[in-house]
């Protein structure tokens, strides 16, 4: 199989692109990968095993219609996981969001029907449904996004709808709960508060830090979406969560005891424009039709990833201290 895999040299694209090539994902051997990024801040060309053989990286951007119609032709399938996706950032500009997630959600999915691609996996989010104060959210659950960055993905989500509906190309929307693991850029909350920690710099808590998330590790994700590529049912969207639900109040005690350090580290900061109080997936569909099961325990993920950001400072830190006009140090949550 030939995949093109967009974003590909950001956090979640970069790891399946890894485990695709290591041939560790069930079913798939000698698999060639297309990886096309625009090398934005968050992503790096040093995320990716750019010598190995299998492997083709293209420097471009998803909304650029010539060059995706120049570069979809031989592949089978595409993992759109392209994407603006720091809820901060869509917070003081939507633009970009827009732009990117929106318009070049469509341009993908128009070169891939131009070129006849098999399959399409849109990698989209749980923000599109909003905030849930009891229950889980089922994939019939109407669309209620609470900030610019999960409106754009939500009517990126739409398009893909459309373009199965419209055109009947074969693609699935899959919606998973947070990611976390290794190389995950350090404006985001786990990486931000692990990385502050190992400074010895205090931690930025949201509010109250009573706002519950589901973690799932980036491996788990990535091993979802090869069940959705190789089984899923074209125009059907697929939740993948992480577990049961934890406040962010109880993870930055978590990260503490991993790093060593004390709650007096923790700074109370003032709570972010229209932050969600609630997440929680029902992803029973994925697991009852495609045979998804989380292999890693959040402990355990989390312990492993902290030891990474601890033995890997020459990765992270020129991330994290560049000039001022890029760095960011806020509270990274979602």
């Amino acid at each position: 199989m030939k995949v093109l895999v967009t974003g590909g040299a950001g956090f979640i694209g970069s790891r399946y692109t890894r485990l695709l090539l290591g041939d560790r994902l069930p079913g798939h051997t000698g698999d060639r990968v297309t990886v096309l990024d625009k090398l934005t801040y968050a992503g790096h060309r040093d995320n990716l095993p750019l010598a190995h053989p299998r492997l083709r990286f293209v420097h471009g951007d998803v909304c650029d219609a010539r060059l995706l119609r120049d570069l979809l032709p031989g592949h089978d399938a595409v993992l759109h996981f392209a994407a603006e996706s720091h809820v901060d950032r869509s917070v003081r500009s939507g633009a970009a969001f827009v732009h990117t997630n929106v318009l070049g959600t469509q341009t993908v999915l128009e070169a891939a029907r131009a070129a006849k691609v098999a399959r399409v996996v849109h990698v989209s989010t749980d923000e599109v449904y909003g905030s849930i104060d009891t229950g889980r959210w089922t994939e019939e659950w109407p669309l209620a996004p609470n900030s610019p960055y999960a409106a754009s993905k939500a009517g990126a989500d739409l398009i893909a709808r459309s373009y199965w509906r419209t055109h009947g190309l074969d693609v699935c929307v899959t919606r998973c709960s947070n990611n976390y693991g290794p190389r995950q850029h350090p404006e985001k909350l786990i990486p931000l508060f692990v990385t502050n920690l190992l400074e010895g710099l205090p931690v930025p808590l949201y509010g109250d830090g009573r706002n519950v998330r589901e973690w799932l590790h980036v491996d788990d994700h990535c091993r979802a979406l090869q069940l959705v590529l190789d089984s899923g049912v074209a125009g059907e969207v697929y939740n993948v969560g992480g577990g049961d639900g934890t406040t962010n109040r109880d993870l930055t005690m978590r990260l503490l005891e991993l790093v060593g350090a004390e709650a007096s580290m923790i700074r109370q900061v003032a709570d972010r424009k229209g932050h969600d109080r609630r997440y929680a997936m029902d992803d029973r569909k994925i697991r009852r039709d495609l045979g998804y099961a989380p292999q890693v325990p959040l402990g355990r993920g989390l312990a492993e990833t902290v030891a990474w950001y601890r033995d890997r400072p020459d990765w992270w830190k020129p991330l994290k201290h560049r000039p001022p006009a890029t760095t960011r140090k806020e509270a990274g949550h979602d």
